[in-house]
């Protein structure tokens, strides 16, 4: 195993207080692991709620800001927050309009957030509302999950619910935001290696070099098949074909098109990807209003990549504009 860590019961906690020094504008809270606003709550704002899983940086910390996520909880690689490190979250930014839980859909993340929001409830009378992401449509079930697992597609939910908060929405209002952009959002990847849990020390799974596995999931779950070494164009029609007809998206949609890094693939491949991914959707008479290319839902250091498609209107294109200023994203004013 190489890697720049120190020791590995250490590599959240000492990435924690590596952002925290990186990015002043924000609060960690070193016993919860959690990641604030520094200005949360924000008074009259329904403050947002997410976090997983380390090891899929920039997600969750790295949405943290205006304009997306008022808190990110912090678990240990690969393995979910637990209930009293959500439950704190959720009182650090409750401003009094209440607060919108987004949860990937694993076992123990829709467990562990449900808990938070029962004891919020009990304890604070906080409304929380919880949205669960389930994108992925590679498999119905997982190692991880009953029913589909939340991957790319929460980046997209995090940044219209994000924006539709800071517009001052009510709760309920959010809410549906999230819920309509999940519904609207199909996502599929693959992977071309393996990762390496700290932990664990070796990779995760063996993958062989002539090889790779199409509909990984983000903790290197199993996919739906292997297949044989291909070129992009081949890679992107795997990946697109069962999104496009999944929903369906179909002739004259818009969407926004988002061609996702799993966190060893350079920006060269994954722009050839996106290339043969809009030349695929032009075939198909899709209209991609706007595209987002990168690492920002990783696997630590898998190679491989993801390809989400949400399918929007004006309101929802006018929230993925509005301003947002994360350490991982940052557009507008």
């Amino acid at each position: 195993m190489k890697k720049l860590i120190n020791d590995p019961a250490d590599v959240v906690a000492e990435a924690l207080a590596g952002m925290a020094a990186a990015h002043p504008e924000l609060r960690v809270d070193d016993k919860h692991r959690l990641v604030l606003r520094g200005d949360a709550p924000v008074p009259g704002k329904v403050g947002l709620v997410s976090g997983g899983g380390s090891g899929h940086e920039p997600l969750h910390g790295g949405f943290v800001g205006p304009g997306m996520l008022d808190a990110a909880c912090a678990g240990e690689v690969f393995t979910s927050p637990v209930p009293d490190q959500i439950q704190a979250a959720t009182a650090a930014v409750d401003a009094g309009a209440g607060v919108l839980h987004i949860v990937k859909n694993y076992t123990g993340d829709v467990m562990n957030f449900e808990m938070a929001a029962e004891l919020a409830a009990a304890e604070t009378g906080t409304e929380v509302v919880s949205v669960v992401v389930n994108d992925d449509v590679a498999v119905q079930d997982s190692l991880y999950t009953a029913g589909r697992r939340g991957v790319g597609g929460t980046v997209v939910v995090e940044k219209l619910a994000g924006a539709a908060a800071a517009q001052g929405r009510p709760l309920a209002e959010v809410a549906a935001v999230a819920s309509r952009v999940n519904a609207n959002s199909r996502s599929m990847g693959m992977a071309l290696t393996s990762c390496t849990v700290p932990a664990a020390g070796k990779p995760t799974f063996d993958l062989p070099d002539t090889e790779m596995e199409i509909g990984i999931g983000i903790h290197g779950e199993p996919g739906r098949r292997r297949e044989p070494l291909a070129p992009a164009r081949e890679v992107a029609e795997m990946l697109v074909q069962p999104i496009v007809s999944d929903l369906p998206f179909v002739k004259g949609d818009t969407v926004i098109c988002f061609v996702n890094g799993m966190g060893g693939t350079p920006l060269l491949e994954l722009y050839i990807v996106y290339h043969e991914v809009a030349r695929m959707l032009r075939g198909h008479g899709i209209d991609i209003a706007r595209s987002l290319v990168g690492p920002y839902i990783t696997s630590l250091e898998m190679a491989g990549c993801s390809v989400t498609l949400t399918k929007v209107d004006d309101e929802l294109l006018g929230l993925w504009d509005a301003p947002v200023r994360t350490p991982a994203l940052r557009w507008g004013a």
